[in-house]
């Protein structure tokens, strides 16, 4: 028996046919259209599916079940997406809609929780009952594993620890409020701390890779002027590791879990980033005497929202 994950972005969709270890045996995708009903986005997802078990030579009757990871929330229980911004929807029955094309089992969840179950089950946090997986890209992601089971909460919507509040009435955040973890220890924080410094200090190496255009600035322009010694990119990179340091710290006093896993564009500063935040997470953990989670980098790349959807299941 194999299972289907379905990775639903802004710009396109990823079906992989994936077998009982995690590893994906065919892949298809498709372009996301924000122009049609859901009803045909769907149904062209169901095709996808379909044409991705023929690749796989698989028939239908050998799919124990199919999950989808979607960049906004779901209900689990209902099968319903209440809020999914990327792609306009809203209120979407999305299990009851896709059950017209295939009738097997569908689960859904959001997709930064689905890589985290994909870590757990194939990648760096496998054979660990519990872990926190935070995505740190344009905004920051993350998913819960409890006892090797997904924690989304009693209604869908747990796990948002991107929306945190890490310092009050700090800088306004696209949710609504004020201060969120996101707004420090993103990609777009970076960004920001960068652009505000570089215009005190156009001598900044930062300024020479980004062509004298502050708008250019990319979070790996950064952290590589900071790797080199460059004032400027060395004082943003110690503010943000400052910062997700203290988020770390903060999620380990409350969740106690055994892995912390770090992935989106953010980690691929590689062990310049893991070396910096392992140390500055020492100094805000409660009992400096215990053990703590150890904090690694994502294994599993663009193919865990797939793995982790499929595993849904």
């Amino acid at each position: 028996m194999v299972s289907v994950g379905i990775d639903i972005g802004g710009t396109g969709i990823q079906v992989g046919v994936v077998d009982g270890e995690g590893r994906i045996i065919a892949k298809r995708s498709i372009v996301t259209r924000l122009d049609i009903p859901f009803s045909e986005q769907i149904a062209q997802m169901a095709q996808c599916v379909l044409d991705t078990l023929g690749d796989a030579d698989m028939p239908l009757s050998e799919v124990r079940s199919i999950g989808a990871g979607i960049p906004g929330i779901a209900d689990p229980k209902t099968g319903v997406i209440p809020f999914c911004t990327n792609l306009r929807w809203h209120n979407v029955p999305f299990r009851e809609e896709f059950h017209k094309h295939i009738d097997k089992p569908l689960f859904i969840d959001n997709d930064a929780t689905v890589a985290a179950l994909a870590e757990s089950v194939a990648g760096v946090s496998a054979h660990t009952g519990s872990s926190v997986f935070l995505t740190l890209g344009t905004g920051v992601g993350s998913g819960i594993i409890l006892g090797g089971k997904v924690w989304s909460g009693a209604h869908g919507v747990g796990g948002e620890i991107g929306h945190m509040i890490l310092e009050l009435d700090g800088e306004s955040c696209t949710c609504g409020n004020r201060g969120c973890l996101e707004r420090y220890c993103s990609a777009t924080a970076i960004i920001r701390m960068a652009r505000e410094l570089v215009d005190k200090h156009p001598e900044s190496q930062i300024m020479t890779a980004c062509g004298g255009d502050p708008g250019k600035i990319n979070a790996k322009m950064v952290f590589d002027a900071a790797r080199e010694g460059d004032a400027v990119g060395a004082k943003v990179f110690r503010r943000y590791v400052s910062y997700l340091g203290q988020a770390i710290g903060s999620i380990i006093n409350c969740l106690d879990p055994e892995i912390i896993v770090l992935g989106g564009g953010v980690s691929k500063a590689g062990a310049f980033l893991l070396d910096a935040v392992r140390q500055e997470v020492g100094k805000t953990i409660l009992y400096k005497s215990m053990p703590f989670a150890r904090i690694e980098l994502a294994e599993l790349g663009a193919d865990a929202g797939i793995i982790g959807a499929a595993m849904l299941g």
